[in-house]
């Protein structure tokens, strides 16, 4: 099998370096391994330390410590069997980096990993976020894992040791007190089994924890939006219609930031054709309301019957005057003066008759009198016809 790997790792130690090693060659660059057994790293899950794999692996063992020289110098008549322990809770890129040290701290290693349980580790450190079969899990899909140990030890004893032929123990050097002592791997580092390992900075299972808790809104939101109940997140009911407008509202929100990219992106197209709606419209204004338009005609067309409508239509007409001889005008009488009322005309008439009466007689008078009146020329008044419109 054929792989080509390159990787740096500054903070190692062999004699203060560590140098890498990756199945049995230095990682330097193209490197080479004639195992098959390490196939099994790269290609499949590690398998448990009860598993056939790892149980036939372990039989072929000769077990007897490899001194630390040897193991250096890769002149081993066996892989070197190296543990590392841990919680690996939320497994992440420190985690890996760590067991990556571990795997590459010597030529030809075959890294065991031993995985604490819950019982133990809510005893000891206190509460994890994943269950311990998510956490076995998650170590033996690792690639540098060549075997996991569930249920591991808190603290190292010699029969844990020979059971599981284990020549080193990498872990970072940093002093590890519990309540029996002040460094679990005193023991370890008085055999001169110990290989240290260097901590990624900035990078730790307390570290996300403490973001989840920072962010713990947002993440329940999250979940919200998601599908989860308020139960399943312990949430009250109140809480629960919180986040939920809050979500709401960053939807609107992220709906108007699209929208407001998709006029900025259309700006000039929204423009022209916002010009030309505008001239249409002030078209059709003016067509309507223009001077010439078609309101102003219709008003005006309706003005003038309005106006015809409520003017005072004029006088009629008055008839003329009879003549002396009862004959009427052809002639139209103007209508600036009315006809005299039917008494002042017999006064005038009679006042005739008096002028008259001293050279005709008062016989003659009456008899012309009594025709002016009738106007007709009948004898009586029974048979007057007084042809103007004004006497009643």
């Amino acid at each position: 099998m054929s792989l080509t790997m390159t990787t740096t790792l500054t903070n190692g130690h062999r004699n203060g370096k560590l140098e890498p090693y990756i199945n049995g060659c230095k990682m330097n660059g193209t490197v080479k391994s004639d195992s098959a057994e390490n196939k099994h790293s790269l290609c499949t899950e590690a398998p448990y330390s009860t598993d056939p794999a790892a149980v036939a692996e372990l039989e072929r063992c000769h077990y007897g410590r490899i001194p630390r020289a040897e193991a250096l110098a890769g002149t081993a008549s066996r892989r070197v069997r190296v543990y590392a322990d841990g919680i690996y809770d939320m497994f992440h890129q420190g985690h890996a980096l760590q067991l990556q040290q571990a795997k590459a701290v010597f030529p030809n290693v075959y890294l065991i990993v031993g995985v604490c349980s819950d019982a133990l580790t809510h005893s000891r450190k206190g509460r994890t976020v994943m269950t311990e079969d998510e956490r076995y899990e998650a170590v033996r899909h690792c690639r540098y894992v060549d075997e996991v140990i569930r249920d591991a030890p808190w603290e190292y004893e010699e029969d844990f040791l020979e059971k599981h032929k284990i020549d080193f123990v990498a872990h970072d050097d940093i002093p590890y007190t519990s309540e029996n002592c002040e460094d679990i791997y005193a023991m370890i580092k008085s055999k001169d089994m110990f290989v240290a390992t260097q901590r990624t900075e900035g990078v730790s299972t307390s570290d996300i924890v403490a973001r989840i808790v920072r962010d713990y809104d947002m993440y329940v939101r999250r979940n919200l939006a998601r599908g989860y109940s308020a139960k399943e997140l312990n949430v009250s009911f109140l809480n629960e219609k919180k986040f939920r407008l809050q979500n709401k509202m960053d939807e609107l929100k992220d709906k108007g930031k699209k929208v407001m990219t998709n006029i900025g992106e259309k700006r000039v197209d929204i423009l022209t054709k916002w010009e030309e709606k505008s001239r249409e419209l002030i078209d059709a204004f003016l067509l309507l309301f223009g001077p010439d338009g078609r309101l102003s005609n219709i008003w005006n067309e309706s003005k003038g019957r309005l106006m015809q409508a409520l003017s005072q239509p004029p006088s009629p007409r008055s008839s003329p005057p009879p003549s002396e001889n009862g004959d009427h005008h052809d002639t139209h009488r103007s209508s600036e003066s009315p006809p005299p009322s039917k008494a002042r005309r017999c006064d005038t008439v009679w006042e005739q008759h008096a002028d008259a009466s001293s050279s005709d007689g008062l016989g003659e008078s009456e008899e012309a009198a009594q025709r002016q009146l009738t106007d007709d020329g009948s004898d009586s008044d029974d048979d007057f016809q007084d042809p103007s419109p004004y006497l009643t």
